[in-house]
């Protein structure tokens, strides 16, 4: 088990833990949540002792491997397969001994061990990962040296991957991911076998591939069992609890004090005054709610347009002499929401370019309503900002009519505070830059919305801000991105960008997952199987639909459970902070402490029970996809 004991850590005196603690059982896979800014990051340089702590202990059994993504990406002559395998850092070193050994006794030794810790297949598991993540077998012999960062931090993920560590930490690592890449790592997250913390804002992640949740918050760490969604609507379920407490709180503290306001100086109530006085002064505060609202996205309110607003027309587009996309007949409509699949490399980006204005066509025809507006936003120009400049100035020299009060007040209503619309670009965070870069793209209004890329640097409730206003918008939008969520919530129609061609893909996200699990499944993993009659294949599904269902009613019914037992939890904690508890008989203290031990004590064993029914479940449900 991973112990975290009243944990203290401080940054040039600013505290970004106090007494905080958590306890990770062995083999959970966790989620670490928290605003951008409160320490996730820290916390793992902490973990794997990069950073000692002020105060506290973090325990874990002795002999645990830890593993992480390494900051230096990998480069130089070795090929991406040598460079995973070299990852198992034993086997690497058993077979450089076995070149040389010459004792008969320490050769036996040797081969057995690498037969122990399955050396002989470790090429192929490496390859299969390999090629999870958007590496074909020719790539794979390919030095590192020919690849860009962005691909390298792959190879470093398939390294940290590859070396099945016991403590497995993971801090965004589907920022450098397509979206297939990412489909790939929540199946391969979720089959892992040993004890995982990762920090992530995409939420379909946290949803497949942990089991539980650590929330940082206000410097302390909360344990939720139970995916994101759950943490979400249990943590929602908990403030309300709190806010309606601290309501009540202030109404007796008001109540009270009124009193003492009115009689503290007559004399025939003094006595009463002063001991309401007491009360007042023994009642413990109950913080006030943080719900951690963020800013809307204001994506403004475009006139219409007939359609459509674009059309192509057997148009082809690439760089130099290189022809990238060719043969495109499409239409962009008003009302359109359209998301692009498709590898990293395969165009998507050099199509958004094309319909915003960025390329131009090599061949063919485009035709575009002559009032139509772009709004285009790009992970690139995050690199490309001035970063001297201010927000404020920023958006003056975009729109030199503005003066600086209008331009502040334009900032305010996007979610720049006054004291950040004067700091340096440079020095704001990654979301508040794409934040920024969002506003700009649709300060005019625009009729057709690109985002290429909008969320790699949001977190959740940005990304759930983003969802709203993308639904709320009445212009069409054009969207490239890696979160299933994004794109699940907000398009209604997917176009494939696949070997030189953009053309629509007729199913939806599930369909896609299940094409990319057969495209990127190792060859000959494939079994072929005898064809079924239709009456068979009709009793073979009714059989494999009976052995899975009970499962998942078993772990909703558990998973229920443990909702409402921590919410009656949540009941007698209020109770035993409410101010006027002590003023009752002693008898009614005790049972209330005794019902929420008992309580305790049966969401550990519900908890246990529903891990054990929800594995049981998804291992079922992997059957029967496979079979299907």
């Amino acid at each position: 088990m991973l112990r975290i004991i009243n944990l203290t850590y401080r940054i040039e005196g600013r505290p970004l833990f106090e007494q905080a603690t958590a306890n990770i059982p062995t083999g959970h896979k966790v989620g670490l949540v928290g605003r951008n800014g409160t320490g996730k990051s820290t916390l793992f340089r902490l973990l794997t002792g990069e950073t000692e702590v002020d105060g506290g202990e973090i325990t874990m059994p002795r002999n645990w491997r830890i593993g992480g993504v390494a900051q230096e990406v990998p480069g130089g002559p070795t090929s991406l397969l040598d460079t995973v395998l070299e990852a198992d850092t034993e086997r690497a070193s058993l077979i450089a001994e076995s070149e040389t050994a010459s004792d008969p006794h320490r050769i036996a030794e040797i081969e057995t061990r690498l037969v122990d810790i399955g050396a002989h297949r470790a090429p192929a598991r490496a390859a299969e990962i390999l090629a999870g993540l958007g590496f074909d077998a020719e790539a794979q012999q390919r030095p590192c040296s020919e690849f860009s960062g962005g691909w390298r931090m792959r190879v470093a993920l398939a390294a940290v991957l590859f070396s099945d560590p016991d403590l497995l930490l993971l801090d965004e690592p589907t920022n450098y991911l397509d979206l297939e890449g990412s489909l790939w790592l929540e199946q391969y997250l979720k089959r892992f076998q040993g004890t995982m913390i990762l920090i992530s804002h995409d939420r379909d992640l946290l949803n497949t591939a942990v089991n539980s949740i650590l929330h940082l918050e206000e410097k302390k760490l909360t344990y939720y069992t139970g995916t994101y969604d759950v943490f979400e609507r249990t943590r929602s379920e908990r403030l309300a609890v709190q806010e309606a407490a601290r309501t009540k709180q202030d109404l007796q503290r008001k109540h009270m004090q009124a009193f003492v306001d009115r009689f503290r100086y007559k004399a025939s109530k003094a006595r009463q005054a002063q001991s309401r006085l007491k009360a007042i002064a023994k009642l413990q505060p109950i913080a006030e709610m943080n719900s951690e609202r963020v800013a809307p996205f204001r994506l403004g309110e475009p006139e219409e347009l007939s359609p459509p607003l674009l059309a192509l027309d057997q148009v082809s587009a690439g760089y130099d002499k290189r022809v990238v996309l060719s043969g495109m007949d499409l239409r962009i409509d008003p009302d359109d929401r359209i998301a692009l699949l498709g590898a990293n490399g395969n165009g998507k980006s050099t199509f958004a370019k094309l319909v915003s204005n960025r390329l131009q066509t090599m061949s063919g025809t485009i035709t575009k309503s002559r009032k139509l507006r772009i709004g285009y936003f790009a992970q690139h120009q995050l690199d490309e900002m001035d970063p001297r400049q201010t927000p404020v100035s920023f958006l003056m020299r975009l729109m030199p009519k503005l003066n600086e009060r209008e331009a502040r007040t334009r900032l305010g209503a996007a979610g720049f505070p006054d004291f950040k619309v004067a700091t340096a670009i440079g020095d704001l965070s990654g979301g508040e830059r794409a934040r920024l870069l969002i506003m700009i793209a649709a300060l005019e209004s625009p009729h057709l919305l690109i985002l290429d890329e909008p969320t790699n640097h949001l977190d959740i409730e940005s990304r759930e801000a983003l969802v709203l206003a993308l639904n709320d918008y009445p212009g069409a939008v054009l969207l490239i991105s890696h979160d299933p969520h994004l794109i699940e919530t907000c398009a209604d129609r997917l176009w494939l960008v696949a070997n030189g061609q953009v053309h629509p893909f007729e199913g939806d996200m599930d369909d896609y997952r299940k094409l990319l699990m057969d495209e990127r499944r190792p060859p000959g993993s494939k079994a072929k199987t005898p064809k079924l009659t239709k009456a068979e294949e009709r009793k073979a599904s009714a059989d494999r639909r009976a052995r899975v269902t009970p499962l998942k009613k078993a772990a909703d019914d558990l998973e229920k459970r443990v909702s409402k037992l921590q919410g009656d939890i949540a009941k007698f904690e209020a109770a035993l902070n409410a101010p006027d508890l002590y003023e009752k008989e002693a008898s009614h203290v005790t049972a209330l402490t005794k019902q929420r031990a008992d309580a305790q004590k049966q969401l550990e064993a519900a908890e246990a029970a529903w891990l054990a029914a929800a594995e049981a479940y998804e291992t079922a449900r992997s059957e029967l996809a496979a079979d299907g």
